[in-house]
């Protein structure tokens, strides 16, 4: 047997909360000194403090955790509530770094203000290119809607093109449009550079000719697509001080894309009226 000192070291827990739960009926410790009052446990025991634990982080009250272990929640079903909890901390904590990187946008683009880099933009002709690509809609511009549409696009969108044995000839091209009859909703094309024909039969992806764009204002956006706000504001002053006149949403060329997000390159190309 283990003093209540031991059995919590091993259990990683303190003391105090095993004896709370011996107070609220959890877990009893196997024998009680009828003189000392000391509480002494069995190593079998710490099965079921790991199941108090596990249900614990799983977010149920303890009046809960009591319910499910009179109910004799088996190993593999604990199990299974666990990989399914990991899933969704996992998705919560991509959600908390995907606002982090927008909170730091917003926040460079107020350190930027006052600030013209100039050099920065460069307006030159871009010529017509031919690509393949799916399209989806994300509710708005925002980058928080944008990221979870064009991300699984692209994903798809290679999937498809090594089942047809098309190999991509250049950088993905990113392009938005108005979704009709909505309220701020955003067409999202994902493309990619293909040397194929035009109307190539059979395939499971769109064949389509971008136009050229006589002048547009360009300038090269490092990093995540996260922090684009800043680059896309920086670009938007250079416009209004110049006097210029966007044509429509800026095309994202994706110049590098490693799997480490800091090293992305991605030139905005926004059409000139």
């Amino acid at each position: 047997m283990f003093t209540i000192g031991d059995f919590a070291r091993y259990g990683r827990v303190s003391a105090r909360m095993l004896r709370h739960y011996d107070a609220i009926g959890l877990l009893r410790p196997a024998r009680t000194d009828p003189v000392t009052g000391y509480r002494h446990y069995e190593a079998a025991q710490l099965a079921r403090l790991n199941r108090i634990v596990a249900l614990k982080d799983l977010g149920f009250t303890l009046e809960q955790v009591g319910l499910i272990l009179r109910e004799r929640v088996t190993a593999e079903e604990l199990r299974g509530m666990l990989v399914l909890r990991r899933a969704e901390l996992a998705e919560a904590m991509a959600a908390a770094a995907a606002r982090l990187g927008q909170v730091e946008a917003r926040l460079r683009s107020l350190e930027s203000e006052g600030q013209m880099p100039t050099s920065d933009i460069l307006v030159k002709s871009v010529p017509a290119v031919r690509v393949a690509e799916l399209t989806g809609t994300a509710a708005s511009y925002a980058p928080e809607h944008i990221g979870p549409v064009i991300g699984p696009l692209y994903d798809e969108l290679f999937t498809r093109l090594n089942a047809a044995g098309v190999t991509p000839s250049g950088p993905g091209i990113a392009y938005y449009e108005d979704a009709p009859g909505t309220d701020g909703a955003v067409i999202v094309h994902a493309a990619v550079t293909v040397s194929v024909p035009a109307g190539r039969d059979g395939a499971d992806f769109a064949i389509v000719d971008l136009p050229p764009i006589e002048r547009a204002a360009t300038i090269v956006h490092r990093g995540p697509m996260s922090r684009i706000v800043a680059t896309e504001q920086t670009l938007a002053r250079w416009l209004d001080t110049g006097g210029h006149r966007s044509a429509g949403y800026a095309r994202e060329v994706t110049l590098a894309c490693p799997p480490d997000q800091e090293q992305w390159v991605t030139e905005l190309q926004e059409p000139l009226l």
